[in-house]
């Protein structure tokens, strides 16, 4: 079994949640397996809600269209790390990796 990577879930206060992830498992799946305040994941990971947005660490990659797409409808306004949680596979480089979740408004 490899090992469990780690994931820090930062909100908008700067309170920090440590969460233990799988390689393979969305980022998503891992904050609401461990109860991480707001990421909600309403559609379970169907990318049709984005309730999962957050700011993804720098080199995690692109939106493809439909991820970019559900961007737009997203509570707190897009920038550019922004991503839908459920749209990123956790890796072992990852381990570490600080995910900003946007301030409600």
């Amino acid at each position: 079994m490899p090992d469990p990577i780690t994931l820090i879930f930062r909100t908008a206060a700067g309170t920090e949640t440590r969460v233990s992830a799988s390689p393979g498992q969305s980022v998503m799946e891992a904050a609401v397996m461990n109860g991480v305040a707001g990421i909600e994941g309403e559609c379970g990971g169907c990318l049709s809600c984005a309730t999962c947005h957050v700011f993804a660490p720098e080199g995690l990659g692109t939106p493809g269209p439909d991820e970019d797409a559900m961007l737009d409808c997203t509570e707190v306004e897009r920038g550019p790390r922004s991503r839908l949680s459920c749209q990123i596979a956790v890796t072992a480089a990852m381990d570490g990796a600080v995910f900003d979740i946007p301030a409600a408004e």
